[in-house]
């Protein structure tokens, strides 16, 4: 019991409506680094730039519709149902979304360092997943914005 109480008073616990913040900065922080590399790395390279930036911005305009979307929403749900006051400052992602997001980040710079793909390809692919990440995020600030009272 007093292992538990002593883990309450540690926990970084913050409003369910911070949390939406919290996630919003977090996938537009994760946006922004893949678009910049991205960006960066294409006009640095300079081979079919409007081609590539066009086939990035397509196919993350399509990712944000047929994935994204959902999984902003699912996220967005699950915070505004969590039935803990003052939930930890981590929970703004479910244990699965965690180990989905350290697979896809060690698989992006094992593929970058490797060598083994094209950077072409993996430099629009960075920028088509950076789209629907900064989409996302305004997604989660509207809700934070839209929920003044804490939920």
């Amino acid at each position: 019991m007093k292992i538990i109480n002593f883990l309450e008073k540690i926990k970084p616990g913050v409003q369910k409506r911070t949390l939406l913040l919290i996630a919003g900065c977090t996938w537009t922080i994760a946006g922004v680094i893949l678009i910049f590399r991205s960006l960066l790395w294409l006009i640095g390279a300079n081979h079919h730039l409007t081609m590539e930036i066009g086939i990035g911005i397509v196919l993350g305009i399509l990712f944000y519709i047929l994935l994204f979307a959902r999984i902003s929403k699912k996220h967005i749900t699950r915070i505004t149902l969590i039935r803990i006051d003052n939930p930890c400052f981590f929970s703004f992602f479910n244990f699965r979304s965690y180990l989905l997001m350290a697979i896809m980040i060690s698989g992006g710079i094992t593929l970058r360092l490797s060598g083994l793909v094209n950077p072409e390809i993996i430099y629009t692919f960075f920028l088509c997943m950076g789209i629907p990440l900064l989409v996302s995020a305004w997604r989660f600030f509207y809700s934070y914005a839209k929920n003044k009272k804490s939920l």
